[in-house]
């Protein structure tokens, strides 16, 4: 983990979850976080837990549905280590239901977040990594879209949107911006609160009761991911329970 050190690594969703995970491990390892979220309160109960820990974190209350808070983002990374090396869009959220169900709100949630939330995560890191010839981007997608299943279509096609619109940017990359996918089953978190549909809501719960794995499980990818040497790229790691289906 040799290469994680002294790393300035910028995580959306960072108050809670998978994103909250990642930011403490990261930290353990000697990165330099930048923890992202609605939820500012959170957020700095976050960045103060790691520095009592003796590591280094700051954070920005951003919502990442705005493209100028993803900009503060990396801006905030610049203006505390004057670098920014790593952008991680985890920020997700998940509408389950039949697609005839039109929830068209629930599409356009799952779109602003899952998808346009990532790309301006993208658009906001690129200037920074092409000026500074080396960057890594790692998005945390889902298993929703390896296996397509009902009630998943829409929350499933915002996944697989970014799976093709990271596939484009890494023959499109000349090698110096890496980018890395991660997809994550079923994890114990609160990700389930946010959905509307009772029915599906109790079964994802139920779910995770049963056999879902800790976020740490994902932190231990990404920090996989992002320690490797700068001429070695991780394309796509699949992470889920065992009993997973």
């Amino acid at each position: 983990m040799q290469n994680i050190k002294g790393k300035v690594v910028a995580v959306t969703g960072a108050s809670s979850g998978m994103g909250k995970a990642i930011a403490i491990e990261l930290a353990k390892n000697g990165a330099k976080v930048i923890l992202g979220a609605r939820r500012i309160d959170k957020l700095q109960q976050i960045v103060d837990e790691i520095k009592s820990t003796g590591g280094e974190a700051t954070c920005a209350q951003i919502d990442v549905k705005n493209s100028a808070d993803l900009v503060r983002l990396v801006n905030t990374a610049f203006e505390q280590y004057g670098k920014l090396d790593v952008i991680v869009n985890n920020a997700g959220v998940s509408q389950l239901a039949r697609i005839d169900e039109l929830d068209i709100k629930g599409w356009e949630e799952m779109i602003d977040v899952n998808l346009k939330g990532v790309l301006y995560g993208m658009a906001a890191a690129i200037p920074v990594f092409k000026q500074q010839q080396a960057g890594h981007i790692v998005n945390i997608i889902s298993t929703s879209g390896i296996k397509i299943v009902p009630m998943q279509g829409v929350y499933a096609g915002t996944k697989n949107a970014i799976r093709t619109i990271a596939e484009a940017f890494r023959q499109e990359s000349d090698g110096n911006i890496r980018i890395t996918g991660i997809s994550p089953g079923f994890v114990k978190t609160d990700f389930a609160n946010n959905i509307k549909n009772q029915e599906m809501k109790t079964a994802v719960q139920q779910g995770m009761e049963q056999i879902a794995i800790n976020p740490i499980a994902i932190a231990n990818a990404v920090i996989y991911a992002i320690s490797q040497p700068k001429d070695v790229e991780i394309g796509d790691i699949v992470i889920r329970p065992s009993k997973q289906n």
